[in-house]
């Protein structure tokens, strides 16, 4: 399951590799007459029809899992907190990638992406050597704020689109910043984190291509008590 990056170490499972040494010594040559009668038994069931059965159903059972995986839906995990409070770290949400052929992302979806080289270069520049190419790499999770043709503008913590001040009851805190006016180029959208003075964003490094969305965050699955979608649309 891969994880979602904010410039930051999305981190992974990892842990020790598990060793299956079930004692020393020599094996002898009993060892070799099992291994002989194991691979006979192989050969003698791959040849039965139940084997040709078993095989078509494990074949069309992985292509089923790997077209919904890169076609359809696919998990992603929080690394951070730049999604705050709406994702928590921790938080392994489903992430759909059918809407996006069918229509426009709209205000107020929460989409993966992969990064703008503009991201890319700010975090190659803050984070050296190869730590910093991958991280510059990782996908990213954002809320879309504005879409092409409106009209951006933070001023005294509030977001405004085409001079309209937005509810956001979603985000953690006002932002302590001021950004725009600005106006959204046709094919791009403009992306920011919820925890909005926390999150390396759109007010940071600009404009995201439509083209780089991978996907629109539709639930979390996982723990059990985070299960559910409030916030995402």
């Amino acid at each position: 399951m891969a994880a979602l990056g904010d410039g930051a170490g999305g981190g992974g499972g990892g842990g020790d590799d598990v060793n299956d040494n079930n004692g020393g010594g020599d094996s002898g040559g009993g060892d070799d007459e099992e291994s002989a009668v194991s691979i006979e038994g192989i050969k003698k069931w791959w040849s039965t029809p139940e084997a040709k059965d078993d095989v078509k159903t494990y074949t069309a059972s992985l292509a089923f899992a790997l077209a919904l995986r890169f076609f359809i839906v696919e998990p992603r995990y929080i690394p951070s907190l730049s999604m705050y409070p709406s994702f928590q770290v921790g938080d392994q949400l489903a992430v759909e990638k059918v809407t996006k052929k069918l229509r426009p992302q709209r205000r107020g979806e929460v989409v993966v992406f992969n990064p703008p080289s503009t991201f890319r270069e700010i975090v190659t520049f803050q984070v050296s050597g190869n730590a910093g190419s991958k991280k510059a790499k990782e996908a990213l999770i954002k809320r879309v704020v504005a879409v092409e043709g409106d009209d951006v503008r933070v001023k005294g913590g509030s977001l405004y689109i085409n001079g309209v001040e937005q509810d956001e009851p979603f985000t953690a805190e006002k932002a302590n910043y001021d950004f725009g006016p600005v106006k959204v180029p046709p094919g791009q959208l403009l992306v920011l984190g919820d925890n909005r003075n926390h999150s390396l964003d759109g007010h940071i490094w600009g404009f995201l291509p439509r083209e780089n969305v991978i996907g629109r965050a539709v639930y979390i699955y996982w723990p059990p008590w985070r299960f559910g979608n409030d916030g995402m649309f």
